[in-house]
């Protein structure tokens, strides 16, 4: 078979050694070498197609790249010739890793260019996924650790691929390696940027593809974080069949809603949803970043044994300054081990009893405690004087989800230094109550009405308080870290001096209130963040 490059072609399918298109006339053979076999792919600004190189012998089998440009203008082409060129020289540079098609020739006829490329033998990962269904978690993983270290490769040579997708990732039948191809939507990191007309002209072809590029790429400022969020939406397709279009998003953030369709531990969700971060500088930077990320699940008991007890002044083949800190000994502590035992503290529950009551052991409320003062009594009256409370009805120590609302029901308001944690009261409504104090760590409020309730040196770490109504809330040296507060109503509410550290307030209306630039830094805010001034915009 023969196939004719003409894209005005009506029958572009020749007889295997025919010389010329009989349905157009075109000469068949590109360059006197390339015999097209058949289309690969086609859009708007060009087309694929598979050859051979008639040249050679073996005719071994090659990838053609037809690219056409949307105009004809002379300006126009020679931009397109000189982005032509470009692209060709990055192509050649980086196709030097194995696992990255080779450039083996690229050249212009007829006003349209060609790049000639190694042909890859084997199903791509979307193939695959169609044919034997999703993959596991430790598949996946095994899968990231493979392609990180290509993408990494890739963005050491100042190159962003801007079209990661399974689509674009072969399992090579030689070897069983993968490959990632099609970088004709690659940008070069250090070139400067086109105008916006020469890109509607010249480039738009090469934004990326809906779903898998990020919101930064889709308005044309693509970092090397954008093949990294790319890459996670790799992740959730292989680890549930489903492509971006088929997944809903949070109309507030932009986020994709991935987690009830995957059964995998709390660290790689970690890692996935640091991976699609909606905001830029919230997500992973680097391929070799979520590298580490990965890596160090499997190695905190070595990082923590084998790194922590380095003396000062020890042979280790370091300086004292290449570590920070130190334990109650003294030693010093490597920020390998910083970091292992920070994963660990992540892990494992949190309590602070400098933010709870005196009554508190560990984030258990003392018996004596009770509701409506939120101090211990210790059987006597307002007044001090002793009396017998042997038959006053005491209240729980922990409140479970239905009774503390049937107190509020009834009229009370104060859960002062309480210990709500885990409770799910999503959607209650909580107008006015009094939690100063409390422990409400992985709380479920979503969606609850707080209005003006009270939230003062509250331990919040964790909580769920999406889309949640906080107009008004007293939230002054409370414990946010890590709390989701996507969509949440904040208008007027008073947070100095609380601790936003990994909040997450995309999409959060912060209208109005009490809250500084350096508390915010510290939480992740997107685009769709009101800022206090009402504004809304990149932070």
């Amino acid at each position: 078979m023969s196939y004719c490059l003409n894209p005005a072609c009506p029958s572009p399918q020749n007889l295997t050694h025919t010389e010329f298109c009989q349905a157009c006339g075109s000469k068949l053979l590109l360059r006197d070498r390339y015999r097209i076999i058949q289309a690969l792919g086609q859009g708007g600004f060009g087309a694929t197609f598979l050859a051979t190189n008639e040249s050679l012998p073996g005719k071994p089998s090659c990838v053609i790249k037809q690219l056409r440009p949307n105009a004809t203008a002379p300006h126009v082409m020679e931009m397109a010739r000189e982005l032509f060129a470009r692209e060709a020289a990055t192509l050649g540079r980086i196709g030097n890793h194995p696992q990255i098609p080779s450039l083996l020739d690229y050249f212009e006829e007829d006003a349209i260019f060609y790049l000639i490329q190694e042909y890859v033998s084997g199903l791509t990962l979307q193939q695959e996924i169609k044919a034997s269904g999703p993959r596991s978690e430790n598949q996946v993983k095994a899968f990231l650790s493979e392609i990180l270290s290509i993408l990494d490769y890739v963005h050491g040579n100042q190159v962003i691929h801007r079209d990661i997708k399974p689509a674009n990732m072969i399992r090579r039948n030689q070897d069983q390696k993968l490959v990632l191809i099609d970088f004709g939507a690659v940008k070069n990191q250090n070139t400067q940027q086109t105008s916006a007309s020469d890109q509607t002209a010249l480039t738009s072809y090469a934004i990326g593809t809906p779903g898998f590029a990020p919101p930064e790429q889709m308005a044309m400022r693509p970092v090397p974080a954008s093949d990294v969020y790319a890459l996670g939406v790799t992740c959730i397709y292989l680890l549930t069949g489903k492509s971006p279009k088929d997944l809903d998003y949070d109309p507030s953030t932009g986020e994709l809603l991935w987690q009830k369709y995957v059964a995998i531990s709390d660290h790689f969700q970690t890692v996935l949803t640091k991976m699609l971060e909606i905001s830029v500088k919230q997500r992973y930077r680097t391929a070799m970043e979520v590298f580490h990320a990965l890596d160090l699940e499997d190695h905190l008991e070595t990082l923590e044994n084998s790194m922590t007890s380095v003396k000062p002044g020890a042979n280790t083949g370091r300086k004292n300054s290449d570590y920070r800190g130190s334990d109650s000994a003294g030693a010093r502590v490597s920020p390998y081990a910083r970091q292992a035992m920070g994963i660990r503290a992540r892990q494992q529950p949190r309590y602070d009893s400098t933010n709870l009551h005196s009554g508190f052991t560990r984030g258990r409320l003392a018996d004596s405690d009770r509701l409506g003062s939120g101090i211990a009594s210790r059987g006597k009256n307002s007044a001090g004087k002793g009396r017998d409370n042997s038959n006053e009805k005491k209240l729980p120590v922990r409140l479970d989800a239905e009774g503390l609302q049937n107190y509020y029901a009834k009229g009370k308001r104060d859960f002062a230094s309480h210990d709500l944690r885990s409770l799910s009261l999503a959607k209650a409504t909580l107008e006015g109550a009094n939690f100063h104090q409390a422990n409400l760590s992985k709380i479920n409020l979503q969606g609850a009405n707080l209005f003006n309730a009270d939230f003062g040196k509250a331990t919040l770490n964790q909580a769920n308080l999406r889309d949640a109504n906080l107009g008004k809330a007293y939230m002054s040296n409370a414990d946010l870290e890590g709390s989701d507060l996507r969509g949440a109503d904040l208008s007027g509410a008073y947070l100095l001096n609380a601790n936003l550290r990994g909040a997450n307030l995309c999409g959060t209306n912060l209208s109005g209130a009490r809250v500084t630039e350096e508390q915010l830094a510290m939480a992740r805010v997107n685009w769709m963040t009101t800022r206090p001034n009402g504004k809304r915009g990149i932070w």
